[in-house]
């Protein structure tokens, strides 16, 4: 019998600890251009798609073309950060990944990365055969907060929206979650506890949960 829901989990900040590599990009690119990035910038674009970091936030550009070279070279600079460092799952997450697995329970990937860092990342980290998707910003011409990533990826796990619980540790993911119509569990990785606003269930680590306490929320078990 096919699991009564659908796990949707964001990617940075969720599956793997990347927020140095993302920052450390972000300051290459910047000290390339030989501009100045305003204190907080990268907490307050965590979860946002880059065009809307550069074009909303950092108002380096309103035209589409050089604002796609931009974010292009800053997911250059962030893989050759990966690649030099390296990058480590969050603690517990192998663990839920293997439970969810072992229940049936379908998983896919909801993120406002680029593909090809979801890719280097998987094959990095060794963790391929538990995802049946990964809808990345290239795929949806709406970012988060926008629910677009999200209702694609239950649309590619063959699920209702209402049949999904997202896995997110940023606001603008969260809010995505709930406009998708979707349970959302917040990770505390880049957001203390009792600031990611309407989330039905909070945990510092992914390994704090149970699935048949998230299936309870569908009406039976896995």
């Amino acid at each position: 019998m096919q699991a009564t829901w659908a796990a949707v989990f964001d990617w940075d900040g969720v599956i793997l600890d990347s927020s140095r590599h993302h920052e450390e990009s972000w300051e290459r690119l910047a000290k390339e251009l030989g501009r100045v990035l305003p204190e907080g910038h990268f907490l307050r674009g965590f979860g946002r798609r880059n065009i809307e970091i550069m074009r909303d936030m950092l108002k380096w550009s309103e035209s589409v073309e050089e604002i796609d070279a931009l974010s292009r070279r800053k997911e250059e600079l962030y893989r050759e950060v990966v690649q030099e460092r390296g990058i480590e799952p969050l603690p517990g997450v192998k663990c839920w990944l293997e439970r969810l697995e072992r229940e049936g329970i379908r998983c896919g990937i909801g993120s406002s990365t680029e593909d090809k860092n979801v890719k280097l990342g998987l094959g990095l980290l060794g963790l391929e055969r538990f995802f049946r998707t990964a809808v990345t910003a290239g795929d949806v011409k709406r970012g988060k907060p926008a629910p677009d990533v999200f209702l694609e990826v239950a649309r590619r796990l063959e699920a209702r929206p209402q049949q999904c619980v997202v896995f997110e540790d940023a606001p603008a993911g969260v809010e995505a979650g709930r406009a998708a119509g979707m349970r959302v569990v917040g990770v505390t990785t880049t957001h203390p506890g009792g600031h990611l606003e309407g989330v039905d269930r909070e945990v510092e680590r992914l390994d704090e949960l149970q699935v048949s306490e998230l299936s309870e929320w569908f009406g039976r078990s896995a």
